[in-house]
This record gives C-alpha cells, structure tokens and sequence, in this order.
C-alpha cells in the first residue's frame, strides 16, 4: 500500500486535496511535525481506513489564517474508520473493526490520563500538554481528513462499536463522537445543566447546536441559543431550542423575554476567540463580548462551559492583546457572582461511550440536528468555503466512500 489522498492547508482561505504518504508506525518529518517526535516509534497504532472526517470550526480558525498553521499541513482531528493494519504492541483492537477516535491524542500512561483529563495527556506533545491530529502546536500528530490515517494507542484511544451493520445505519450520528457531540455535552455538563434548568448556549454552529442537545439530554427545561446567522438560529429551532438574534441587542433583555427574567442558570460559550459584539457591534470582532456576556447572564452561582476555542497566538487578532490570547474579562463579574469556569479540551474519552449507547439506542438525533452532510473529498474545498459563508451544516467528509457521498 503506498498511496494516500489528504486535505492540507495552503495559506489563508485556502485548502487542497494532495497525494501524501500512506502512514507507517513510525512518525516522519513535515509540515507542524514537532522535531521531538520525528522518528517516534507507534507500534501501539493502527492504521484506518477513513470512514468519516469531518470539518470543525477549529480546523476553519486554521484556514482563515488565525493561527500559526504551517502550509501544507494535513488537517482534520474528527475521524472514524475502519481498522486494516494494526501495530506489533496492539493486543485489543482488531482488522476490520469499525472504530471512533477521540480527538485528542492519549497516552493511557501519565498521571492526567489515569485522572481521565485525556485532553491534557502528559506523554503525546513535547511542547505542552495536550494533543490532537492535524492542530497546529499539537505535536505534529498528521491529520485525519485523509484516506488513510495513523492512530496511536489504539487499545486505550479508539472507542470500537459494538456491531459493524447496527454501527453503519447510525454512521452519521456515531461520527459526531470523534468531537463536537462530546465537546458540546462536555460545555453543558460543565455549565452545571441538569434536570429543569434553563440554559443559554451562545453560537448556533455545530458545536453550540451539539451543546444545545447535551443540555437537552442532560434535562434541561429550556435551552436557549444565540447567534448572528438566522440559518442556523433556524436550525436550532428545529429540535425544539428557543433563539434569540444577538445581532438585536443584549442577550439578557431577549432572555427576559423569554423567561421573564434576565438571566439562566447554566451558560456555554460555543463560539470562541472570533466572537463578534453584540447589537450594533455585531459587525465587529470583540473576543471577550461572549464570555463577559455570559458572567452578566448567568445566575450568582452557576457555572460556564467553555468549550469554544481560545488560542495563545492569532495573528489576526484585532489588537497585540488578542494577539496573544489577552482578553478584557470582567473578572471582578465573575468573582462578585461566584462563578465558576471550566475551559479547555474536551476529555472525549470521559462521554464518548455513554454518548454512543444513546444514538445507538435511539435517544438522540446529534446527525440530524447538526444537519451533517456527507461530501467527497475532493469537495472539501467547497465544503470549507461554504462553512466559512455561515452554512448551517456540518460537512462530513467521505473519502473512501462508505457514505456514498458521490
């Protein structure tokens, strides 16, 4: 086998399809590839036969030219697929197993993954903890949106379904667990969501709207989603969420509108370092406006979710603080209302089986209510072009395929 077709990024605004290596179980060379990890030995990996690749906001904050991505890295950290070479140290995991592969690089060994923070793994990144395929400063692990890809760890790393055909009629559903299903519920759960409470998710993009059904399935009496874009405000709607147009005004005299009071118990922030102002700022980027909105909102002594992405360097922030990831927060807010807050990766690995158990017995629709939509490879240009212009859809990319996307 020799032969492999990826998605890799070219500069701002702009991806391609490319021949690449087919993977071995030894770490090469190339684009964003740590030098610490070059030569790294995996024979705890397998190789996939990509199923599934999806396309997420993180990867779009890559392709605006909002991080240090290198050109011509492989992209894509959501990944499904099917087992077809297996490492000489890999005693669980078989050929022919139809897998889901969390996003986040784990080793199974250090202290954070026996802990289950698998979203900060100790032993995956020389630089820092915390890793993740095709993400810039994630140790160079290569990208999924690709024919072919590595996974390392496979025993502790992939979550293998039960039943191969039962998995293929729900594949959809069940290749939104590789990310933004768990990173959704992840912003829930840690918002504090449970049964009867009212909740706000700001960003009606995939991970606000997989957010919007964690809170859903965790109980909540009332889920209310905000955003700019009324596509996606509208397909919010679809699975029963109130909206609000943020783009109208403040979010707490919407809410009130709403709830008859200004505030809700739980808030997640699924937008990140690309937030834009409120009313009649909305045309403006301002990074802080959703968090410090949210501390304005939320009820003394709730709790936001933050699951959407904030980095330490984006060169196209709008002043050297945000440049540098330094945001005006009114933490005197947050303080005064004893706030809590929990940032960071979602530990896929701590939701995705429970996650799975509910789609394959039928107690969510997470495909249908992102509106994920299958698309060949060498329409993944478009798909990135067209999810930058605000659609309402979720492209999952289908290389090999097994969707029949063609």
């Amino acid at each position: 086998m020799s032969g492999n077709r990826a998605i890799a990024y070219k500069g701002p605004g702009k991806v391609e399809v490319i021949d690449v290596d087919y993977p071995t179980f030894e770490l090469q060379d190339g684009p964003g590839v740590n030098p610490a990890n070059v030569g790294r030995k995996v024979n705890h990996g397998v190789i996939l036969k990509t199923v599934a690749t999806n396309i997420c906001g993180s990867d779009q904050h890559m392709v605006r030219g909002r991080t240090t991505a290198p050109t011509d890295l492989v992209l894509g950290h959501e990944i499904t697929g099917e087992v077809v070479e297996v490492g000489s140290d890999v005693e669980f995991i078989k050929v022919g197993d139809l897998v889901s592969v969390p996003f986040n690089i784990a080793c199974g060994r250090c202290r954070n993954c026996k802990e289950r923070k698998t979203g900060i793994c100790l032993n995956v990144n020389p630089d820092r903890p915390g890793s993740a395929y095709g993400y810039v400063d994630m140790g160079g692990w290569v990208g999924g949106q690709a024919e072919y890809v590595l996974v390392p760890y496979a025993d502790w790393n992939l979550l293998k379904f039960p039943d191969k055909d039962r998995a293929m009629e729900k594949i959809l559903d069940l290749a939104m667990l590789s990310d933004i299903f768990p990173t959704g519920f992840h912003g829930a759960v840690t918002a504090g969501v449970g049964v009867g409470a009212t909740v706000y998710v700001a960003g009606a993009g995939p991970v606000g709207l997989a957010a919007a059904t964690g809170a859903q399935l965790l109980g909540a009496a009332v889920v209310i989603v905000g955003d700019l874009n009324e596509d996606r405000l509208a397909q919010a709607r679809s699975f029963g969420c109130e909206t609000i147009d943020v783009s109208k005004g403040d979010p707490g005299e919407q809410i009130a509108e709403i709830l008859g009071v200004p505030e809700v118990d739980c808030g997640v922030d699924a937008v990140g370092f690309e937030a834009r102002g409120h009313g009649q700022d909305a045309s403006h980027e301002a990074p802080a406006t959703v968090l410090n909105s949210l501390m304005d909102i939320t009820k003394a002594g709730g709790a936001l979710g933050i699951p959407g992405l904030y980095v330490t360097g984006d060169p196209g922030g709008i002043d050297e603080a945000a440049q540098k990831g330094s945001l005006s927060l009114s933490l005197g807010t947050g303080w005064a209302k004893s706030l809590s807050f929990t940032t960071g990766q979602c530990p896929v690995m701590k939701y995705n089986r429970d996650l799975m158990m509910a789609i394959l017995h039928d107690r969510v629709s997470i495909a249908k209510n992102v509106k994920a939509t299958p698309i060949t490879l060498d329409k993944a240009p478009e798909g990135y072009a067209e999810f930058d212009a605000g659609a309402a859809k979720k492209y999952v990319l289908d290389p090999n395929g097994y969707l029949g996307a063609a």
